[in-house]
Order: structure tokens, then sequence, then C-alpha cells
């Protein structure tokens, strides 16, 4: 226990991932694109390029939330999800959000209101988003834990890390996220393409997210995070990131 709470203290990333891992446990899950097959693998790795993997962002406690009603002013609101992950409304009471993207909480709404409402037609807007954080690692001038404000990419991302080193492999940055059952998935982006102008590439972060910038070739991406994860959060927890037995 001494030894790692050495390796915590001596670490300043590690202390930072370890610190927002407990607050995930807290929060619980969300994390935008993190439902499409197609993208999100489970200690996988696929090149990056599709239009999904910009999903909406999932609504999270803290976010600030406008609810309006074309045909229905009265009933707009301006909320603030709780810690709970719900919200009140008028005619429904106390509703859960936490982990439904504006569309989905859109598509609920209509379907809860349409036994009360001539025409239920209501649009959801995040207004002001809770502050997390997102981590860059790797070959970049100064990893560490960067603020998630609002819609942030990963060229984003890397930009308040000063950028990349020489000799980093742009086609081969991996997006380390924690699925909603607190396992480990990985997205591998093609920073070049991004940088061309394929903007399908630079997807958007969730909160607490890693983005990993190598200098040399990743041969086992499972092995890899497998380590990357044990390495830099040496501790048995049940909260944050859980890497599954091989």
């Amino acid at each position: 226990m001494a030894m790692i709470g050495l390796f915590i203290k001596n670490n300043p990333l590690a202390k930072a991932i370890l610190s927002l891992s407990l607050a995930v446990g807290l929060v619980a899950c969300a994390a935008p694109a993190a439902h499409n097959p197609d993208r999100v693998m489970e200690m996988e790795s696929r090149t990056g390029g599709t239009a999904a993997a910009q999903a909406d962002y999932k609504i999270q406690a803290g976010d600030q939330l406008d609810i309006k009603f074309f045909y229905n002013s009265e009933l707009n609101e301006a909320l603030v999800v709780r810690p709970d992950g719900r919200i009140s409304l008028q005619l429904l009471g106390a509703i859960k959000v936490q982990g439904l993207t504006p569309s989905e909480l859109e598509a609920m709404l209509k379907k809860r209101y349409v036994s009360r409402l001539a025409k239920p037609e209501v649009t959801v807007i995040v207004r002001s988003f809770n502050m997390h954080k997102v981590f860059v690692d790797g070959h970049v001038v100064k990893p560490g834990g960067f603020p998630l404000v609002g819609f942030m990419t990963v060229m984003q991302s890397i930009s308040q890390a000063g950028g990349l080193r020489d000799g980093a492999r742009k086609k081969e940055i991996l997006v380390i996220r924690r699925d909603d059952l607190g396992k480990p998935t990985v997205l591998k982006v093609n920073l070049d393409k991004a940088m061309e102008g394929d903007m399908e590439e630079d997807i958007y972060l969730a909160p607490f997210d890693v983005v990993f910038v190598p200098k040399s070739a990743i041969g086992n991406v499972n092995q890899f995070v497998d380590l990357y994860i044990r390495r830099n959060l040496p501790i048995n927890t049940n909260v944050g990131y859980a890497v599954p037995n091989y």
C-alpha cells in the first residue's frame, strides 16, 4: 500500500485519473456515442469514420436544460438536473433524464404528454454543462486533466495539452472510455484525416475520457489498454475504470 501511495503521489496524471475515476462512480456513466457498435468496441481497435460517433450529448447531473413546448408555452421550464439524475415537470412530476440524449428526452416527453396535450411538440436544449474533465496523455507537450467544456473534440483536447510532440503517431490516437457497465472501451482516431477536414474523425469526448497519443505503433490494443489502466490505477476499486479478466 505504501508503494501504491508513493506511485500516485509522484505521478500527477495517475492522481488526476484516480480522483476523477472516483467522481465517475458518484455521477454514474454518461457518454456520447457510447452505444454504436460500429464505433465503440470493448477492448478492441477499429479505425474511426462514422457520423454516428458524433451522436448527441448525454444529459448529466448538474446540466441546465431548457424545455420548450411549441403550443403550450405555459409548460416551458428551465431546470437543473438534480444529483439523482431527475427533473420535475408540470403534469408529469419527477422523471429521470440522466443518460438520455436531448432527442431521446424529447421523444419520451412527447410520448408521456400525448394523453395530456393536443399537440405535444417539445424541444430540449442543454443550456449549460456540468463541469467535468478529460485526460490527455502520451506524446503531447503537457499531459494532464483538462475541463470538458461543451462539445470538446479530440483535436481540441490535444490543443489544450499544448499540441503533439515530434514523432507522435497521429493516425493511431486512442480514446479510452468507460461504458455503462464500467468496462473500458476504445475508439481509434486518425488525426491526420481530422486535420485534413474529415470531421467525422474528430469525435466528441465524454466526461473522463482518456486521449492517448502514442509515439510508437501499438500492436495489441487490448493488452496496451489493460496495462495502461493498471499502471495508472494500480489499486483495486469498484469505481472508475474496470478491466475485464482475460
